[in-house]
């Protein structure tokens, strides 16, 4: 059973307290609640739905900053340049409304999962995540952040306190696309996000990033590479090998290792068809 119970309203006071001992952090609790096998959360728990600095999302002259505690229903509601449409696409997939109002774009990284929606759209927007500690602040790429399934650098005294978006990524625009089992409520088999800058008809800079088809969803260089070589789409044959060097899939109950890299492949060419001039 629970034995602490805090809901601070600054994050100085949250930093604190978890500075003093180890403490189940809770945000949305969307991941939290259904990875407890007992029918509440054990220990001392720190609760920080309450710290209204963690809500919001703004714009400066540096780029974006999304609050950790900002929810996936905030992210479609804001008003953001089309380079973010992957990112709110892969909002609406984010379970069913009741989960999109409380879970946060923090927890979902925090929880780590191969298939969590948020991080390939994150990835193709060069995003960082902001931690905060006692000791001070700090910024890590999106990509040095996740280490594996359900593993972060994340340090038992910090939190997160941001996501951060620079402003170079608000160019272009994205898109994102999810292969599962049923249109809706459900862990991805694979999923693809891709934000392209398009001048004169030819892709000048592109990011391309895959999820579920290995330990951390994975920008694919290669194919960005040959995107903004000016030579075209490539093959399928070629975004075949591109994705089978650069993922590292596993066979499970929702599809084989080989099954997603086509399946990967044709959801790439799909997309790229569809904003390629």
């Amino acid at each position: 059973m629970i034995s602490e119970y805090h809901r601070p309203s600054d994050l100085d006071h949250a930093v604190a307290l978890l500075a003093e001992k180890h403490r189940t952090v809770l945000a949305g609790g969307t991941d939290l609640f259904p990875a407890t096998k007992a029918q509440s959360l054990a220990g001392s728990v720190l609760d920080l739905s309450g710290i209204d600095a963690l809500r919001g999302i703004s714009e400066d002259a540096h780029g974006w900053r999304i609050g950790a505690g900002a929810t996936w229903t905030d992210v479609m509601r804001a008003d953001l340049p089309g380079a973010f449409d992957g990112l709110t696409l892969a909002a609406r997939e984010v379970g069913a409304v009741q989960i999109q109002n409380a879970g946060t774009i923090a927890g979902n990284l925090c929880n780590a999962s191969p298939a969590a929606d948020g991080v390939p759209p994150l990835l193709t927007l060069d995003a960082s995540v902001e931690l905060v500690s006692a000791r001070g602040v700090r910024a890590l790429p999106l990509s040095e952040f996740l280490i594996g399934p359900r593993h972060t650098a994340l340090e038992t005294d910090e939190i997160v306190s941001a996501v951060l978006v620079p402003a170079t990524s608000g160019a272009g625009r994205s898109d994102f696309r999810k292969l599962g089992a049923r249109n809706h409520l459900v862990i991805s088999i694979v999923m693809v996000a891709g934000r392209f800058v398009i001048e004169d008809r030819q892709i000048t800079d592109a990011r391309v990033a895959i999820g579920s088809c290995s330990a951390t969803a994975r920008r694919v260089p290669r194919v960005e590479d040959a995107l903004t070589g000016g030579k075209g789409l490539p093959s399928p044959d070629l975004m075949t090998e591109y994705l089978s060097d650069a993922l590292d899939p596993i066979d499970d109950v929702r599809g084989s290792a080989a099954y997603r890299i086509d399946a990967a492949t044709a959801m790439v060419s799909r997309m790229l068809e569809g904003v390629c001039p």
